[in-house]
């Protein structure tokens, strides 16, 4: 039987689209086509951006290798640092379902036109700040769209839309780096939809979903999983040393709240209002400092703090990153 499976927000995957390449040798054709091999022959650099504009987030993240936030867009990684913003001058990737990791990050999505990367990228590593890609697994074979690693690097899982030889239908999940994989059996899981995935940042086998009715916990990677929430939507979540940071929709409100699975000890986080239609997509904590925190919303406000969330600054609104 064919498993139909939902995820909360279609927000969150979007609608990707691959333009195939034309084969008409006009005149005009070639000038494009030398254009584009010009700029993704430059020179790899993280250069200030003065301004830009976001259409996609598909993740945040604050990787072990850097002192800086990460936004990963549908062209390419921007970086924030001690005030400022930056870009890549190539490798302006697609970068879906990405995940900071202590050596770099992990990705799947789609390779920048003109690169001579296979589309989709499957599973890639950097380890170099975006400048080389590392390719871990299906690569051109698979994209993911929901990802989520271990911070340690020790645990990695993501949703397989559609089986194949190494994948089920459904979570499955790596011990080692996306060699080799097994499906989780989410024993107990009762939710109506698969969501976004979150891995406790040193032990692999602990993780989370958040669904449309609550957040599931599993110690033993995703074989058994416990619904440790009361039955309401949750739209990101991410780990915090043995807790969990969530966003939910409760009572027609957002909210943003620590819980620690074990003993259900919850915490309140004060952050700036936001409207019922523009919920909280994504969600970072650095494993270096657990004061800095960031979220980003359903229309690509991007919010931090460095205090534990007494203060927040506003570093994007709309997607936008305008020039002072």
């Amino acid at each position: 039987m064919k498993l139909q499976m939902k995820v909360i927000f279609a927000i969150l995957t979007g609608i990707l689209f691959v333009v195939s390449g034309c084969t008409n040798k006009s005149e005009d054709t070639k000038k494009t086509n030398l254009k584009n091999q010009a700029e993704t022959k430059a020179k790899y650099e993280i250069v200030e951006a003065k301004s830009f504009k976001v259409k996609n987030i598909r993740g945040i993240g604050y990787p072990g290798n850097d002192n800086a936030l990460y936004v990963a867009a549908n062209d390419g990684i921007k970086m924030y640092k001690d005030g400022k913003w930056y870009k890549t001058t190539t490798n302006q990737h697609d970068y879906i379902g990405f995940q900071a990791v202590q050596s770099g990050f992990l990705s799947s999505g789609h390779p920048q036109k003109g690169t001579g990367l296979k589309d989709p990228l499957g599973l890639v590593q950097s380890v170099d700040k975006g400048e080389t890609l590392q390719k871990l697994a299906f690569y051109g074979k698979v994209n993911f769209h929901f990802m989520a690693a271990s911070f340690s690097g020790e645990g990695l899982y993501v949703i397989s839309e559609q089986p194949n030889d190494a994948l089920n239908l459904g979570v499955n999940y790596s011990t080692d780096g996306g060699g080799t994989w097994k499906k989780s059996a989410f024993k107990d899981f009762n939710a109506d939809s698969l969501g976004m995935m979150a891995v406790h940042p040193k032990n692999g086998a602990i993780m989370a979903m958040s669904t449309r009715s609550g957040i599931y916990y599993s110690t033993d990677n995703g074989n058994t999983m416990k619904l440790i929430t009361d039955p309401f939507m949750v739209t990101a979540l991410t780990f915090t040393g043995d807790s969990i940071l969530y966003s939910s929709v409760e009572n027609d409100q957002i909210v943003l709240k620590t819980l620690n699975p074990t003993s259900g000890e919850q915490t309140n986080i004060t952050f700036p209002f936001l409207d019922y239609d523009n919920p909280i997509t994504y969600l970072a904590i650095n494993p270096k400092n657990d004061k800095q925190i960031a979220f980003t919303t359903y229309k690509n406000d991007l919010f931090e703090s460095i205090d534990g969330g007494t203060n927040w600054n506003n570093l994007m609104k709309d997607g936008k990153k305008e020039m002072k």
